[in-house]
């Protein structure tokens, strides 16, 4: 999977490239979300119309999401009530790795 696109812009004295995130390829991730309406929370992909399931404590969600991230190669995305973005996990090809390599 190609991440990054690259174009050449030439004269007769300079070569520029331009390198930039194709924006086809999205990341695969799957987001933790509070339900206001049904209470609970919801496992839910990006731009999906309805939860990909639903559930009443957090925790179970959280269980469910990383149990798919894992096998599926997801970047795990839970939000907090406030619907925040709290602590993500790829568990995938990540596009922004950590730079600490020790752990």
């Amino acid at each position: 999977m190609q991440r990054l696109m690259c174009s050449v812009a030439e004269s007769e004295d300079h070569r520029i490239v331009f390198h930039y995130l194709n924006p086809t390829v999205m990341r695969k991730e799957i987001h933790i979300v509070s339900n206001p309406k049904r209470g609970g929370w919801d496992a839910k992909r990006p731009n999906a119309d309805r939860a990909s399931r639903h559930f009443e404590t957090k925790k179970e969600a959280m269980e469910w999401s990383r149990n798919l991230a894992k096998k599926e190669g997801l970047e795990l995305i839970p939000h907090g009530t406030d619907g925040k973005i709290q602590n993500p996990n790829s568990y995938g090809n990540d596009p922004c790795p950590p730079k600490d390599t020790r752990h």
